[in-house]
């Protein structure tokens, strides 16, 4: 049971890691268009940006919460 929770604490770590950089690739491509065209393909980034940094906090309470439940089953 153990074994389970560990691979998915370190599965979700990933994601979030994964998640984080896409959202920091969609913020530099979104002040990139921005500053070149400030029209609507900006705000198409933004929108993804947004997306990428909800996923990051979601897979982030994901993880705190494998990593309390871990502790509360080794007590």
């Amino acid at each position: 049971m153990n074994t389970f929770f560990v691979i998915l604490i370190v599965v979700l770590a990933v994601m979030v890691v994964v998640s984080l950089v896409r959202g920091v690739i969609a913020f530099l491509q979104s002040a990139k268009l921005d500053l070149e065209q400030g029209g609507e393909r900006a705000t198409e980034m933004q929108l993804r940006q947004n997306k990428m940094m909800f996923a990051r906090i979601k897979y982030q309470a994901m993880a705190v919460l494998a990593v309390a439940v871990l502790m509360m089953i080794n007590r």
